[in-house]
């Protein structure tokens, strides 16, 4: 995958989002409280969220600044959700390094995630504050967060629900998408367009290419478990297979399969650990089902709606950024 082409404006806007990372001011005690909080927020990430919050104020012509403290409560979140996600998947590593809950422990992690959790809405206290923005504003800042909020713990359910149901539909799956992945980014985008004080047809657009950014990027990822090269990917293909998970692909060829291939496919991912030799069995029937040439335009048609939908604000560097973001992500190959 090349790397995003790195612009004048993305430089900027990443650098003030670091820097307001850097401001924090975190307390020195409880040392237990707020050192795993300034750990989780220092490790890096790409920035992605709070970047489109930034964006989406650009480009809706407003003064960057505005959007800063929405970008930092997104962010402040989105790591927030890191942070109980490895405590949940004991997953002994984030980004390279040791997770919250390995570097301390359980317990730790959880405290400092809540603490985490509850100052992601600090952040917002601005656009109750601030003369510029109205009692309206500052609701529709605060509702369009706290609905993102829940409708992310819906798509962590409804995942964990999943492991032990046979009869997902490719509807439930997209439903959890939507929220697991698409929510966060739906409200980045949306939270810049309210502090761009934006008009309701412009933060319902933003709101739908967050969405359709969340699908396209899971679906895709999905795919890129199925077909890309594990040198780059870092996982032989077949991955979510091994592991049994539910995916867009394994749905659609249980859809497709008939029942002998069905018995194959449901046998298969329902092993602690399937061999090499069966994922390669269950990969030849969704080649052969067209699963994976249809899944593969089904992402492509996702991305075209991004676009359309970045096409309805006018053309500046903001919007031109944004494409090349989504650009970046959809010609990704791991």
């Amino acid at each position: 995958m090349t790397e995003l082409e790195e612009t004048d404006l993305r430089k900027d806007l990443l650098m003030r989002i670091e820097c307001a990372i850097e401001d924090l001011n975190f307390p020195n005690i409880p040392t237990s409280l707020y050192q795993p909080y300034s750990y989780a927020m220092s490790v890096g990430g790409k920035r992605i969220r709070p970047l489109m919050t930034l964006l989406a104020c650009g480009m809706n012509s407003r003064p960057i600044d505005k959007a800063i403290p929405a970008a930092l409560s997104v962010e402040v979140l989105h790591n927030f959700t890191l942070v109980h996600d490895d405590i949940m998947d004991s997953a002994d590593t984030r980004r390279g390094k040791p997770s919250v809950y390995k570097k301390w422990d359980e317990n730790t992690a959880i405290l400092s995630g809540d603490l985490m959790f509850a100052d992601a809405f600090r952040f917002l206290d601005y656009y109750g504050k601030s003369d510029i923005y109205s009692k309206s504003d500052y609701f529709l800042m605060i509702s369009s967060f706290n609905e993102a909020i829940i409708k992310v713990c819906e798509g962590q359910a409804y995942d964990m629900e999943f492991v032990d149901r046979t009869d997902v539909t490719i509807d439930e799956y997209i439903q959890m998408i939507s929220g697991k992945t698409g929510a966060l980014i739906a409200a980045a985008l949306k939270m810049g367009g309210i502090a761009a004080k934006s008009s309701n047809e412009k933060l319902d657009t933003l709101f739908k290419l967050g969405i359709e950014m969340g699908i396209a990027f899971q679906i895709q990822d999905d795919l890129l478990d199925a077909t890309a090269d594990p040198e780059k990917f870092g996982k032989r293909p077949g991955g979510d297979i091994i592991e049994g998970k539910k995916t867009y692909l394994t749905m659609l060829a249980l859809e497709r399969a008939d029942k002998e291939q069905q018995k194959i496919i449901t046998r298969i991912l329902e092993e602690t650990e399937a061999l090499q030799d069966e994922v390669e069995q269950v990969l030849e029937i969704m080649h052969g089902l067209g699963v994976i040439s249809d899944v593969s335009e089904i992402v492509q048609n996702h991305y075209k709606k991004c676009y359309s939908y970045i096409d309805k604000f006018d053309a500046t560097p903001f919007r031109q950024e944004l494409k090349n973001l989504l650009i970046f992500l959809q010609n990704r190959d791991h």
